[in-house]
């Protein structure tokens, strides 16, 4: 069985031409987005924790919970349009939401800008696997205790936290994807470990 691995593809073209645009229009309200979250955050959560259940809602409006997703490895990963890190991994998150399948992994970039912005994203999205919703009120980063950006929960089949990554980089690549990779691997009750068919290339 070989092991699901990170895919730095490259991001869609229209992706890259709200990138420029979202870094030249939002990076000095960048500190402000980061900040509401950072207001009254709650405690830091840790592994063996039960995450929060809301995580965002969609554009239009609909709350987002995770009990939805009983019994798959869940990622959400909290991210903005002016983060550069941020943008490279979303196609390395969707590769993997596309190869283990989504009766298996649920993955969940939730973006922390506004609505306006929220909605160029999904334009630019609109192909990708993974799922995405959007906190523009930081209610969602509030319970997760979310500082800053990146900030990634990996969350098991039983619904726990298995780790918090908060404000990595690149270097942590190699050790997400084989995270996740295990947790896959941990069967369900009931059921077995997620089948994987390939590595990407």
């Amino acid at each position: 069985m070989n092991a699901l691995k990170k895919n730095p593809q490259h991001l869609p073209g229209a992706f890259l031409r709200l990138l420029i645009t979202a870094v030249a229009a939002f990076f000095l309200a960048a500190p402000l987005a980061v900040g509401a979250a950072e207001a009254t955050p709650a405690p830091a959560l840790a592994a063996g924790d039960v995450p929060p259940d809301y995580v965002g809602k969609t554009l239009d409006g609909v709350p987002i919970k995770l009990s939805g997703q009983a019994g798959k490895v869940i990622v959400v990963s909290y991210w903005a349009t002016w983060c550069p890190y941020c943008l490279k991994e979303l196609p390395i998150l969707d590769n993997l939401q596309k190869l283990a399948g989504k009766e298996h992994m649920y993955v969940l970039g939730v973006n922390t800008e506004e609505r306006a912005v929220f909605r160029k994203v999904l334009g630019a999205v609109s192909k990708m696997n993974m799922h995405f919703a959007y906190d523009p009120d930081g209610a969602a980063q509030k319970a997760y205790g979310v500082k800053g950006i990146p900030h990634m929960v990996i969350i098991g089949r039983d619904g726990k936290i298995i780790r918090v990554y908060r404000g990595y980089g690149e270097d942590m690549l190699d050790q997400i994807v084989a995270e996740i990779n295990t947790a896959l691997a941990a069967p369900v009750a009931g059921a077995g470990p997620a089948p994987v068919q390939g590595a990407a290339q």
